[in-house]
């Protein structure tokens, strides 16, 4: 929401400084997002006359100008414009100053020989346009000397806001005025409305074409007409005023309803009498209807949406965007000024379904006042005929408001009790007569009456909530929070503990934190198994954006490429966050992710010089997965790894984490190359992804005390072994049963070696493994030795089939 500072002053008397109205404004809840006061940033620009403009003796497209800028003896201007010449009046910035068009600070510089002493500037070079044919014409009578901006009324500060959806009695002017003088900086003008004494009924009948369920489509409908108009533009005040606020002002009848709509809040429409055939219908649209609006589109509607037509068909898509074909243009000379009340939800449903965006769409959909309907219709009619002259008629009304205003219960003392803070009652009354509730009684409970254009208020919390926002919450006393008597017990749920661990695990690898959107398109949903109908948004914030997400594994992946796309190959990223299997709770679930991406290794990442950064491959992601598990504390002895895993990861190159054939925690590998052609990736991408809901519950410990350490004082030793086995057999498969053939003595099993070739038989594999035998009791004897050694090749031959290499 966006307003002038005199604009507000028409509604407030107040000497409030810009400052403090700004401050006012964010310590009242109406966040101001910016302030633009272009009189600041146009106060080195002034009015000067061109004396002489001769042509520059070294170049032909440049003149050489005396500028009188009503301050000492003229200077000299070297010039490009093509309409610079002798007498022109226009605007001079002097050296030392900075031009926003252009971005750079003027100084005295030589331009082909001859010295130039500032710059005489086009609009868009005072960023106020895209003129930039030439430099400003203006009028010969303007006076030398004075700034700018004074002269052309861009003296007024713009101030932007930023409304909550509870707050559409902000969206006018004159209802934010009304909240800075109920806090104390000024008084609201309380401008009479004179009603409009019309000549005869509107010839124009209307029907509210509705089912009874539906009269709350439209509730109320009120038309006039305006007769003998003279349309054009509007006058230079209206004009600066929309200018300001970024509206483009096109004439005199739409610039009024544009004006009442940010002046009051009021949305109007205004239809070309003379382009309206019959009577006007507010009805369902019929599907397939189809309206070319007033931005040039043509919008196909269904029967969701309410219509305004007559008998030629649709003329205005009800509170949300008018119809071209009956729009006014400088031939209008009878006028149709509509003033409505539409339902919120079903404005809102229709803009986002057809993609508009209007000012008049933002307010009904927040809803707007419905005791003004009618006032501002009036208000409307007054403009036009002050403005574009014309005979009004009767007004033509169909429907009754609706019943907005409400009667609250309030004790006094609720203040206090919900806020903290002690008011005395008469300070309470006038914050609340001010914002314009109503109070009757006395004693320890009054009556007050909300006001129509208040619907968010509905309760004693509410009423509470306006006085407290307008004292202010810095006059609630803070107090300190008592001390408790004991140790509080532990608050975080296991699965919090277990989110807050995963990321510092994460962290501490090397990963990097990402936040990605729980949103991804419905391509990416289908590919990590996702896109069911029931996971689809009904209202996505943008288009692609259109499904939940079945994997973080995605938004990672995309996120790793945008790094990569900007010049940072080797990312390295992780993310705990929420996935969704269904739309039920039961089918949301809690994981954690990473992803690597070229050289980006637990050792480092980049090139070297000597070659031995490597890329990244599936034991990285495998390592990551497993340190996560190990670092949550979950027992890993009864873990499998099966090799192959979700269609998106290569099935050669990962594995699938699982307790047992039904419960499976997660996976791992090197991402599946149809998976990277499918998101447009390139590079080597490795990933993992844990579901931590999934894992066991840690065993509840009677004490926290941490166990004994036992460090053996015997030396360890190592033991070499090469087993053939057959090829689709798994090196896992061979480490477990080394490590269950004594799992006293034996303290680590590793692969080094494999090896398929010349020796070993066909269809058959080389896998060497070291042992680490810790003695705990005695040191052990050869004998003791080979025996353990014994059983290791023994039980090892027994689950696996392998056999001891020669």
């Amino acid at each position: 929401m966006k307003f002038t500072l005199s604009w507000l002053k028409e509604h407030l008397d107040t000497e409030a400084s810009l400052d403090t109205i700004a401050e006012t404004l964010t310590r009242i809840g109406l966040e101001v997002e910016g302030v633009e006061d272009k009189a600041a940033a146009l106060k080195p620009y002034v009015v000067a006359r061109i004396l002489t403009a001769e042509q520059h003796p070294n170049a032909d497209r440049l003149r050489v100008c005396t500028v009188e800028t009503g301050a000492g003896a003229p200077v000299q201007v070297v010039c490009g414009a093509p309409n610079a010449r002798a007498g022109l009046v226009t605007v001079f910035a002097p050296p030392g100053t900075y031009v926003p068009g252009k971005g750079i600070t003027l100084s005295v510089g030589t331009i082909r020989g001859v010295e130039s002493h500032g710059m005489l500037c086009s609009g868009s070079e005072l960023g106020l346009g895209e003129d930039h044919d030439g430099i400003l014409e203006l009028p010969a009578e303007a006076p030398l000397g004075q700034g700018y901006a004074l002269y052309a009324g861009l003296d007024d500060p713009v101030i932007e806001i930023n409304l909550t959806p509870n707050r559409p009695d902000c969206t006018s002017v004159h209802g934010i005025a009304r909240d800075l003088a109920a806090a104390g900086l000024g008084t609201l003008k309380h401008a009479t409305l004179p009603g409009v004494r019309g000549e005869g009924p509107c010839p124009v009948e209307i029907d509210l074409s509705f089912a009874p369920e539906d009269r709350q489509l439209c509730p109320l409908f009120a038309l006039r007409l305006v007769r003998g108009v003279k349309n054009g533009p509007s006058p230079a005040w209206m004009q600066a005023r929309l200018r300001a606020i970024g509206l483009r002002p096109i004439n005199a009848l739409v610039d009024i309803t544009n004006y009442v709509t940010f002046d009051r809040g009021r949305p109007l429409h205004v239809f070309d009498a003379a382009k309206v055939s019959g009577k006007l219908t507010v009805r369902r649209a019929r599907d397939g209807e189809s309206l070319v609006a007033l931005d040039g589109r043509t919008h196909t509607l269904t029967d969701d949406t309410v219509v305004i037509a007559d008998q030629a068909g649709v003329e205005s898509i009800a509170g949300i965007m008018g119809g071209q074909a009956s729009g006014c243009d400088e031939s209008t000379t009878d006028v149709l000024i509509e003033s409505a009340l539409w339902d919120p939800a079903n404005i809102a449903q229709s803009g986002r379904r057809l993609g508009i965006i209007t000012d008049a769409r933002y307010r009904f959909e927040r809803g707007v006042d419905p005791a003004f309907t009618l006032p501002g219709l009036d208000l409307a009619t007054r403009l036009v005929m002050d403005l574009c002259g014309g005979t009004p008629s009767e007004a033509a009304i169909a429907g009754e408001p609706p019943e907005s205003e409400r009667i609250i219960d309030f004790p006094w003392t609720e203040v206090r009790r919900l806020a903290g803070i002690e008011l005395p009652r008469i300070e309470i009354k006038l914050i609340l007569e001010t914002l314009g509730f109503h109070i009757s009684g006395t004693g320890d409970r009054v009556k007050v009456l909300t006001p129509s254009w208040r619907p968010d208020v509905e309760g004693k919390a509410d009423l509470v909530e306006e006085v407290i926002r307008i004292a202010g919450l810095d006059r609630v006393e803070p107090k300190p929070l008592p001390r408790l008597a004991g140790i509080g017990r532990p608050l975080l749920t296991v699965m919090q503990k277990r989110t807050r661990t995963a990321k510092r695990a994460l962290a501490s690898r090397g990963l990097m934190e990402a936040v990605t959107w729980s949103f991804v398109p419905h391509a990416d949903a289908e590919l990590f198994g996702g896109g069911g109908a029931d996971l689809v948004l009904a209202n996505p914030i943008a288009s692609e954006l259109s499904d939940m997400r079945p994997s973080l594994v995605p938004g990672l992946l995309r996120a790793a490429q945008r790094n990569a796309d900007r010049g940072y190959p080797d990312a390295a990223l992780f993310e705990v966050g929420q996935c969704f299997a269904t739309d039920q709770p039961e089918g949301q679930s809690i994981r954690a992710a990473a992803v690597r991406r070229g050289s980006a290794t637990l050792a480092g990442a980049g090139r070297h010089w000597d070659g031995s950064a490597k890329t990244v491959d599936v034991f990285d992601a495998k390592a990551d997965a497993l340190a996560l598990l190990g670092s949550l504390g979950v027992p890993t002895g009864g873990l499998q790894v099966t090799a192959g895993g979700p269609s998106w990861l290569h099935p050669g190159r990962s594995g699938t984490l699982r307790f047992g054939p039904k419960s499976e925690i997660g996976w791992f590998g090197e991402v599946h190359p149809r998976t990277l052609q499918a998101l447009d990736l390139k590079g080597s991408l490795v990933a993992f992804e844990i579901v931590l809901d999934a894992l066991p519950l840690p065993k509840h410990k009677p004490t926290k005390a941490k166990p004994t350490l036992a460090l053996s004082e015997f030396q360890p030793l190592s033991r070499d072994f090469a087993f053939v086995v057959g090829r689709d057999v798994p090196a896992g498969d061979i480490v477990k049963a080394a490590q269950g053939a004594e799992r006293k003595l034996v303290a680590g099993v590793e692969v080094f070696d494999l090896y398929e070739g010349t020796g070993v038989p066909e269809g058959s594999k080389s896998v060497a493994i070291a042992v680490r035998l810790q003695p705990v009791e005695r040191t052990l004897t050869d004998a003791e030795i080979e025996a353990v050694s014994a059983r290791i090749v023994a039980e090892v031959s027994r689950r696996t089939g392998a056999t001891l290499r020669a």
